[in-house]
């Protein structure tokens, strides 16, 4: 490793350099010159910084057209005992996987299976409990696949770059040479390459996979509810991200000492029902907006997160890819209220 000189030394350095290029003589006038310098003119005090909104005043006054509706087709309704998880896929990163998930909802797949891990600071994790076990070689009862769905799909890691509308982050990114926001989701990317992948930040969710990178199919589903693990990225397919509901996946019993696998039966969570909203009648349907990451109101919540003011003593002027989350909300409807989180599966079309 190369060490910089200590000021210390830097300036003994100089004084030993001008000694010995000058007599002692020569140096007096510029020590006269120095003292007889005039002190500069004071500069004028700055006006009071005007005070940042905070992020619930901005996301309060964000004009409607700041707010985009998430499509129904794009949205999975997961409805757990303790209430429901609001998932939107994301169809331009992973449009094979996607297309699959919808297949198995329409067919009432996930129906009655189980959340099977929950590993605490890493993921929760649902699918068919009783599918095949890759890792203990055990060929088990899985539940078929409905008409429609494919049991065999290419992994999609990572898209071409070129032409995704990135909002990209000032901020520095370590995981990436480029970090921003495409469509709400979290996106990191790399010019060098072309490519450009879903990150791996809280509520993200991708699709379980075996040893063989093509071995995902969206029948096994999991979702971050710790720190990003964005090691993962780049190496699993990531579909799409949870917009409510994360506190009925984060807050579950965790699972034992074999990476958060609930060891007995009894101990996982049933699933009741994962709907594609779009299978579901128009006045039950979920009705959800995310903030548009192309306005200004954008901008100015990210500057809200770098520069805190009020209770912090510090403000940190930065924030990361994670930590930018996109905000969601219920639309505002005219009409009835939506109910959303409701205990109770809703009628799905047939």
């Amino acid at each position: 490793m190369t060490m910089s000189p200590s000021p210390t030394l830097l300036a003994l350095m100089t004084a030993l350099a001008l000694a010995t290029a000058q007599p002692a003589s020569a140096a007096a006038p510029a020590k006269a010159i120095e003292k007889a310098a005039p002190k500069p003119a004071a500069q004028p005090a700055a006006a009071p910084a005007k005070p940042a909104r905070s992020s619930a005043d901005i996301l309060a006054t964000a004009p409607a057209a700041d707010w985009r509706d998430v499509d129904p087709d794009n949205l999975l309704v997961m409805t757990l005992p303790q209430g429901q998880v609001f998932i939107e896929l994301a169809p331009r990163f992973a449009p094979a996987h996607v297309d699959n998930i919808r297949a198995l909802a329409r067919g009432g797949y996930y129906d009655g299976l189980a959340i099977v891990r929950v590993q605490d600071n890493f993921v929760t994790q649902w699918g068919d409990p009783n599918a095949d076990d890759e890792e203990a070689g055990i060929k088990g009862k899985a539940k078929p696949f409905p008409t429609g769905a494919k049991s065999h799909l290419p992994a999609e890691f990572s898209i071409p770059l070129k032409g995704v509308p990135m909002t990209v982050l000032p901020d520095a990114e370590g995981w990436a040479p480029r970090a921003g926001q495409v469509d709400g989701f979290p996106v990191a990317a790399d010019p060098k390459t072309g490519r450009a992948w879903l990150a791996h930040c809280y509520g993200s969710v991708g699709a379980g996979r075996g040893n063989a990178v093509d071995s995902s199919t969206g029948a096994e589903l999991y979702a971050v509810i710790g720190h990003a693990p964005r090691g993962l990225d780049l190496n699993i397919t990531v579909v799409g991200r949870v917009l409510k509901g994360m506190e009925f996946l984060s807050s579950l019993p965790r699972g034992g000492a074999t990476m958060g696998f609930y060891d007995k039966p009894e101990q996982r969570l049933g699933i009741e029902r994962v709907a594609l909203a779009a299978a579901l009648p128009p006045e039950q349907r979920p009705a959800l907006q995310v903030l548009r990451t192309d306005t200004p109101t954008w901008q100015e919540l990210l500057n809200a997160r770098r520069h805190r003011s009020g209770w912090f003593v510090h403000s940190p002027g930065y924030t990361d890819l994670c930590g930018a989350a996109v905000p969601v909300r219920a639309k505002p409807a005219s009409g009835p209220d939506v109910k959303l989180n409701e205990p109770k599966s809703p009628a799905t079309q047939r």
